[in-house]
């Protein structure tokens, strides 16, 4: 499947294809007999771009240019026919598996030809996904920020390492401490005069320090990003900066580009896969689509299963009509794959802000702590700062909190 081109639209016109690389792109144009009549090799600089762009040649009189890559080496190409007035579409790079059950060969002509081909057939053809704005900036904090976590992750496991196999007596200082306790205490360890094991645990605490610092400034100006671009995102119950910026870079800038709600959870990884066989009826997982959306959409199901009833009850009752755990979860990332589309066609519809300052005064003037808080309303006390400063968008939770100030603030009954 992929995007049509109507006979039309390809009437009396060529239809180019490009396999893009980092050094060089190969341009294969079909004449109007859709036989090859340009099949040539540019530069992939900034003259080769405008070269190629020429020898295509009027794009009033070309259909559709197929480029591989549009979001990696061919992103400039596909910029710089875009404001030529080409249309351009992004074309599957097929792989090995399945251009050899095709008996199909591979170079760099071959897939220039097959790239244009594939716009004529509508054969895993897409329109281009937009990086620009602020989504291109959440993309870009979202991958240091990544790198930041795993090199904080990867530094605590390599102290936790020295610590359990370090002699009895050290070992036992460290045994039974959590990640935070352990590498604080770290930090703390003198280095004038420390042995190699205690300079090794110092030298690792304070990268794992370093990177937790630069992963919470990072996450705060993803969070900033998402507030400016995408509140819609933010205004889920139990989605956090980091996962509505996941969803927004998967979808680009352009999410209209995405046909309907369906392709879009096709997209994440959440629609179902049919895997019946005989008198088996049943779906599978998806493991394909973006990852990091599908994360995203995992990581907000889970604190939904967590922290509303609601949730857990639709949870519990597909369990009993037979679904695994697994397969309840899927069909919740669903529903809210579904939710996210809707909030990304329309960014900023977040209805009526609520007065979140007077939550913390009532809180307050109440003598309440937020952990008290949190434990009456079953959620962590994070997320009871978060609504207060503004940086939790959660309008759900925020109509909770606020409707149980409204109530007197009963501590009983309402959570544990």
């Amino acid at each position: 499947m992929g995007v049509e081109i109507c006979s039309e639209e390809l009437a009396g016109k060529v239809v180019a294809g490009v396999d893009t690389h980092a050094d060089t792109h190969w341009l294969c144009v079909l004449d109007e007999e859709r036989r090859v009549a340009l099949s040539r090799e540019f530069p992939a600089d900034a003259a080769g771009i405008a070269a190629l762009a020429d020898a295509i040649g009027d794009p009033a009189r070309c259909a559709a240019v197929g480029v591989e890559g549009t979001c990696s080496y061919g992103a400039a190409l596909a910029g710089e026919l875009a404001l030529r007035g080409f249309r351009v579409l992004e074309v599957l790079n097929k792989k090995k598996g399945r251009r050899r059950g095709r008996g199909e060969g591979k170079d760099d002509a071959l897939d220039a030809e097959r790239a244009a081909r594939d716009v004529l057939a509508a054969d895993g053809t897409s329109v281009p996904k937009e990086r620009s704005g602020w989504v291109d900036g959440a993309r870009s904090l979202l991958v240091a920020r990544e790198r930041c976590v795993s090199a904080r992750v990867e530094a605590h496991a390599a102290a936790l390492s020295l610590a359990r196999t370090a002699p009895e007596d050290e070992r036992r200082r460290w045994e039974g401490m959590g990640q935070e306790r352990m590498m604080r205490a770290m930090l703390e360890i003198e280095e004038e005069g420390a042995g190699a094991l205690h300079r090794a645990m110092l030298s690792l605490a304070r990268v794992w320090e370093a990177c937790t610092a630069e992963a919470e400034g990072l996450e705060r100006m993803i969070a900033d990003a998402v507030s400016e671009g995408c509140p819609a995102l933010l205004a889920m119950y139990c989605c956090g900066p980091v996962s509505a910026a996941k969803l927004a870079v998967a979808a680009g800038a352009n999410p209209g580009r995405i046909r309907s709600e369906a392709a879009f959870a096709m997209l994440c990884g959440a629609a179902p896969i049919p895997a019946s066989s005989g008198k088996t009826e049943r779906v599978r997982l998806n493991r394909g689509g973006d990852r990091r959306a599908n994360s995203a959409l995992h990581e907000i199901a889970v604190r939904r299963l967590r922290y509303d009833p609601a949730t857990r009850g639709y949870v519990a009752r597909r369990i009993s009509e037979g679904h695994t755990k697994a397969e309840a979860l899927r069909c919740v990332k669903r529903y809210i794959a579904r939710e996210a589309y809707r909030a990304l066609l329309r960014p900023h519809d977040v209805g009526e802000r609520l007065d979140r300052s007077s939550l913390r005064g009532a809180r307050e003037g109440a003598g309440l702590s937020q952990a008290q808080v949190a434990r009456a309303l079953g959620v962590a006390p994070s997320s009871i700062s978060g609504v207060e400063t503004g940086r939790n968008q959660c309008r759900r939770l925020a109509e909770r909190y606020s409707q149980w100030v409204l109530d007197g603030m009963p501590m009983e009954g309402i959570g544990t």
